[in-house]
Parts: C-alpha cells; sequence; structure tokens
C-alpha cells in the first residue's frame, strides 16, 4: 500500500510498538528498531506494559535465560553451543549467560540498553508505561526514568490506530 493509498487519519511517518518483554535479549528489538525509526524521521512511540515495564525502571537490572530459547546460541571455543533447557535449572546458569552476553555485547561494541534508551529519550521517542501494569506490579512513577507518560490500554490504541507501523515485541 502506497502512502497516497493509506486510509485517512494514519501518518506514513508513525510508528508504535508494545514491548512485553524485559530481559537483556528481548530489551535490543525495541530499542533498536525505535531509535532507528527515530533517525529516519518517524514519529515513534512505545507502550510498556506486563514484563517491558522494567526496561523503563531507573536502575536496570537485564538478564538472558537460555531456558526456552533453543535459539541462544553463543560464540564459544571456535563454534556457537547451546544450552540444553536442564542447564538452565541449574543456581547461576542465567547469571553466567547473562555475563557472557554483556561481555560479547561489550566485545563487539553493541550499545547498551542504557545506552539505547538514552538515545530513544533523546530522539523525543514516546514512552508510555501501562497504568494497569504500574498498579499490578507495584510500581510508581518515581521508579521510573524521567520523561515517560503513564497511560493504559485506551491510550496505545488511540496511538495505533493512528499509526502506520504497528509492531508487538
Amino acid at each position: 500500500m502506497s502512502s497516497t493509498d493509506m486510509k485517512p487519519g494514519i501518518d506514513p511517518n508513525t510508528m508504535s510498538i508494545i514491548v512485553t518483554k524485559g530481559s537483556l535479549d528481548w530489551a535490543y528489538p525495541p530499542f533498536i528498531l525505535s531509535t532507528t525509526a527515530a533517525a529516519m524521521g518517524l514519529d515513534v512511540t512505545m507502550f510498556f506494559t506486563f514484563y517491558g515495564l522494567p526496561l523503563l525502571m531507573k536502575d536496570l537490572s537485564l538478564q538472558v535465560s537460555s531456558l526456552g530459547n533453543p535459539a541462544m546460541k553463543m560464540p564459544m571455543m571456535g563454534m556457537h553451543m547451546g544450552m540444553p533447557n536442564i542447564v538452565s535449572a541449574i543456581p547461576g546458569v542465567d547469571a553466567a549467560a547473562s555475563k557472557m552476553m554483556k561481555n560479547l555485547i561489550k566485545k563487539k561494541g553493541v550499545a547498551s540498553i542504557p545506552e539505547l534508551r538514552d538515545l530513544a529519550v533523546e530522539a523525543d521517542v514516546r514512552m508510555i508505561a501501562c497504568q494497569m501494569t504500574l498498579d499490578l506490579f507495584e510500581y510508581s512513577k518515581d521508579d521510573m526514568i524521567e520523561g515517560i507518560e503513564i497511560g493504559g490500554a485506551a491510550t496505545y490504541i488511540e496511538v495505533a490506530t493512528q499509526s502506520h507501523i504497528n509492531l508487538f515485541i
């Protein structure tokens, strides 16, 4: 569909993202996509709900887990090695996997999530914390970074119905 064929009221330069996951590996896609889209001139809104909400917290403590993620293969000893799910049940494995991932990110020069989040703020990406999730998990706006908004499902639906691109991550 070309921009001339677009439905009335939809701006071709808009994107919304629902952010539902808050682990280290799941934090990258929404922040990379939102900052890239903003750099390309799109107006971007991110709606953080459920386990994605902690990505807005002042103090980030991001981890990865190999549990249920057979695609997680880390470059080690000249090959890519995955971990069987049973290994994830051993205490300390998630912490070790997280440390390995953070070391790999640093070694490869990939921006950290706090850096990407700061970039999103600088790029005027609109970030909305889900009010219901704040209430459910007993967080307050004071726990979150400066500059976010609080809104509910209706707030997101209003944004989504006016956005050309809508992503669920």
